[in-house]
Parts: C-alpha cells; sequence; structure tokens
C-alpha cells in the first residue's frame, strides 16, 4: 500500500512540477497556459502522472491490489470514511487535474488522453468487480466494490473529457455530472453496508460472509437491501440512475466526428454492462449469505445503533435516487461554470430523467417508487390465491443421511466457483489441501483445505523488488557478523573518511 501510493505521490509532484516550471508559479490558476504551452506528448504525460497519482486513491489499475489489505485490516467505519471521503476527495483533484489544468483541443492530446483515461476506467472497473465477486470478507469485498464505482466515475470523466475536446459541451457537462451523481449515491450506499458489515462483526464475532440470520432485524435488513441494490443498479435507488445516466451517455458517442471515439465509448459501454452484471451478482452473495442466511446454531443480535444507522442511510439511497429532480436543480451552478450552460436542468424534465433530451430516453424514479407497489399487488395476490391450496413440502436429499441445514447451507465459496472456473485466466485460483493422518496412516486426522485466487499487478510489481532487496541484504549480511575488530576497522574508516573531508 505504502509503496503505491508514494508512486501516486511522485507522480502528482512530477505533474506540479512540469507545470509549475512553464509559469514559475504554483498557482493552479496558471497551469491552464503552461500546459498549453507544452508539445502534445508533453501534455498527455502530465495527464498520466495526475491519472496515476489520484488513480492510486481511486484505486485504478493496478492500484487496486492495496485496497483489500488496507480496508480488511480496519473496520466497517473506516472503511466508509475511505470509501465514501477519501475516494471522493481523490475524484476530484483528478477532475481538476484533467478539466482545468490540460487545454481541451482536438488538435492536441486531450483526445487521445480522454481514451484513455476511458479504457483504464472500464478496465480497472471490470477486474475489480470480479476480484470483489471472489472475497468472502465484508470489508475486502466492499474494498473490491469501491473501487469498481470509483472506476466507472472516471470512465464517465474520460467520457467527458472526449466530448469537450470536440466542443459538445452539453454532452461534456452530462458525463461530467454523471460521475458526481454515481460517487454521490456510491458514498451513501456504502456507507450502509460498511456499517451493516460492522454490525454484523459485532454480532457474530467475524467480518466473514456467513449465515447468521441478521435478516429478522427489519430496519437493518431493509438498510442493507437498499444499499445493495444501489450498488447493484437496481432501480429506483441512486446507482440505478447514475448508471442508467452512464450508459445513455456513452451511447451518445455517436456525436463524435473520429471512429476511434465512437468505438471507444462502445467498447466502453459493453464492458460497464458487463461490470453491473457481475455487480449484481456480487451483492446476490453477500446480502443473501450473509444477511439472509440462517443458521439454526446461532443468534446474531443487531444492536438497535446498527439498526437505525443503516436503515437510515439506506432510505438515504433511496431518497437520493427518488428526488434526483430536486437534487439535480442544485447542480445548476457548477455544471454553467464548467460548461457554460445549466446542463443538469436539461436532465430532467419534471419528474422524467432524460439524457439531455427525452426524445434520446427517460426513466423516472419518482414515478417508479409509485409503480412499483401497484405491480407487487399482482405477486401478492397470487400468493393469497395459492394459500387456498395445500403445500407439500420434502427434506432435500442428503446421500441417504439425516440432514444437516448447515452442512448443506450454500457458502461463499461456492456460490462464486463457477465464475471462478469460467473466468479462470483472469483469477489463476490456486487450492492447496493437506491432511494429517494417524501414525499407521490410514486415518485422517486433520484436514486443512486453503484457496485464494492470484492478483494480476502485484507479482509483477513487486516480486523484482523483494528479489533484488533479498539479494542486497545477503550482501549486507556481513555487517551483523558479530567480530568486534570488523565493527573497529568500519569505525576507523568511517574517522578517516571524515578527516579527508574536514582536511579538503
Amino acid at each position: 500500500m505504502l509503496a503505491l501510493l508514494e508512486v501516486g505521490a511522485v507522480g502528482l509532484i512530477l505533474a506540479v512540477a512540469i507545470l509549475g516550471l512553464g509559469t514559475s508559479s504554483l498557482d493552479f490558476a496558471s497551469f491552464v497556459g503552461a500546459a498549453a504551452a507544452l508539445r502534445s506528448t508533453t501534455q498527455i504525460g502530465v495527464g498520466l502522472l495526475v491519472l496515476v497519482g489520484f488513480g492510486a486513491k481511486l484505486g485504478l489499475l493496478p492500484f487496486y491490489e492495496w485496497f483489500p489489505g488496507a480496508y480488511g485490516s480496519g473496520s466497517g467505519a473506516s472503511g466508509a470514511i475511505l470509501s465514501g471521503v477519501v475516494l471522493n476527495a481523490a475524484f476530484f483533484g483528478l477532475s481538476r487535474g484533467l478539466f482545468e489544468w490540460l487545454p481541451p483541443s482536438p488538435e492536441g492530446a486531450f483526445p487521445l488522453l480522454a481514451i484513455i483515461v476511458v479504457v483504464v476506467g472500464t478496465v480497472s472497473a471490470i477486474l475489480t468487480i470480479l476480484y470483489a465477486f471472489q472475497e468472502d470478507d465484508w470489508r475486502r469485498l466492499l474494498s473490491f466494490s469501491s473501487a469498481e464505482n470509483a472506476s466507472i466515475a472516471v470512465a464517465a470523466l474520460g467520457a467527458a473529457m472526449l466530448f469537450r475536446s470536440y466542443g459538445l459541451r452539453e454532452l461534456a457537462g452530462l458525463a461530467w455530472t454523471v460521475s458526481l451523481l454515481h460517487l454521490a449515491g456510491h458514498a451513501l450506499a456504502k456507507g450502509s453496508l460498511f456499517l451493516t458489515a460492522d454490525g454484523l462483526q459485532r454480532a457474530t464475532g467475524s467480518y466473514a460472509i456467513t449465515a447468521s440470520g441478521a435478516g429478522k432485524y427489519w430496519l437493518f435488513g431493509i438498510g442493507a437491501l437498499l444499499g445493495a441494490m444501489s450498488l447493484s443498479a437496481m432501480p429506483p435507488t441512486a446507482g440505478f440512475v447514475s448508471e442508467w445516466f452512464v450508459f445513455q451517455t456513452v451511447f451518445q458517442g455517436f456525436h463524435l466526428p473520429n471512429l476511434a471515439g465512437r468505438l471507444v465509448l462502445a467498447l466502453a459501454g459493453a464492458g460497464l454492462a458487463l461490470t453491473a452484471a457481475i455487480a449484481f451478482a456480487t451483492f446476490v452473495k453477500a446480502l443473501g449469505i450473509g444477511v439472509l442466511g440462517r443458521d439454526v446454531n446461532r443468534n446474531a443480535p443487531i444492536s438497535r445503533f446498527y439498526s437505525g444507522a443503516v436503515g437510515f442511510l439506506g432510505l438515504a439511497v433511496l431518497l437520493l435516487g427518488v428526488g434526483m429532480p430536486v437534487w439535480l436543480t442544485a447542480l445548476d451552478v457548477a455544471t454553467a461554470r464548467h460548461f457554460g450552460a445549466a446542463v443538469a436542468r436539461q436532465m430532467y424534465v419534471g419528474p422524467l430523467l432524460v439524457p439531455l433530451t427525452a426524445k434520446f430516453a427517460f426513466i423516472s424514479p419518482s414515478l417508479l417508487i409509485i409503480v412499483m407497489p401497484l405491480l407487487a399487488l399482482v405477486p401478492v395476490t397470487l400468493i393469497l390465491v395459492s394459500g387456498r391450496y395445500r403445500v407439500r413440502r420434502s427434506p432435500v436429499w442428503y446421500g441417504g443421511l439425516s440432514p444437516d441445514p448447515a452442512g448443506a447451507a450454500t457458502t461463499a465459496l461456492a456460490f462464486s466457483n463457477a465464475m471462478r472456473t469460467f473466468y479462470s485466466f483472469v483469477y489463476r485460483p490456486t487450492a492447496v489441501t493437506e491432511r494429517e493422518a494417524d501414525a499407521q496412516g490410514y486415518f485422517v486426522r486433520k484436514l486443512a483445505f486453503e484457496h485464494d485466487v492470484a492478483p494480476i499487478f502485484g507479482p509483477l510489481l513487486f516480486q523484482p523488488a523483494v528479489r533484488s532487496i533479498n539479494a542486497i541484504a545477503g550482501k549486507l549480511r556481513l555487517l551483523q557478523s558479530g567480530h568486534l575488530n570488523f565493527y573497529l576497522g568500519l569505525i576507523g574508516l568511517l574517522l578517516v573518511l571524515v578527516l579527508g573531508l574536514t582536511l579538503a
């Protein structure tokens, strides 16, 4: 974590130094003129340095690999701060660096840099949600999900850069506003689920995603459900609204004058669709097993404090999505300042949400909150009608043995194993089974099973450095020989060097 964050810090320092040299000033307002005077290749280099600097905090590839270790070492509350505050601050810095410091000229480096940002954001979103699906710890799963949602926002930011570089300011404003909406909904939803993790840990003593029976606490369960629905882009929550806007934004790539930009946004839409599908499966696993799963041998009492906090944040996620036309009004000033027009005002028509025009597409979470309960009357009626008929229940076949509900329950590993097998070229899974038998070797006394997925970038980034450090340490081990004469000789050599430097 420290190594990757230091790389990001060095990248930001270099970017600021290059822009500052052009104006002999570190005033951010002067960076625009300094960047315009640079060559296109240098502009791309500065943009990449900014992307690396803030991407290290946002969890873009390859930096997302520090997320699970850091989030998994703290509590859910600390994870909520990292994903809801630190992540947003990093995105603010990235947005300002790419939008305000670099010139949006179609003849310069901006279109190429925008394409790079879109590609990095999309690929990062796919990889991070794939790894999130394999986690069986609440904090680690939510950490990868945080990187995934940050990557989606970065992809939308890249689309805004691409539209702006060709003078499509309204579409650029749409994409920029969508990225802010996405992170706003993410902060609330992730806060509810991180506190869900803390509540379950207090009740069960572990952050593992296992059956807890916590679903019987209705306020706690509803808050966790709404947070998971938002991160899965399910209507009518805030996450559904923002991801719908993201798709509608990239679908408008046909307005771009060149094939490369249109193709990149089309492929980004396909990649984000894959991301949304895997995110849905991820939170079905987390919520279905971790909250709704029942264990007859475990009582998981959830405190009123956690029930209230999770329920409040979950309802806030719903309120953000349903009241989106009202919240968009508050962004008029910001969009007008950046793009010369109140773009946010063009994103809704009454209760309808539209991507600048209702002729392209529209939805209305405000109306869905009314229509969905009415539609629910249909299955409720069927249930009431079917209640007149006797339902025959039969136990699950358990190999001829007495059924064991705990042993037959679906685990987080079993749920994600199919995806791990299908995407084995990404995961490169490992499974190690160790058996310990008695002295005669007839009976197994202990069976240990370990499973894991291999990181993609970690070995490439750190193994060469680790080998080099171990080689140097082997050479320097002589300094710890313990021979007094050797240490006296070193001290004498240092005295000679000091005297030589002093006399010189």
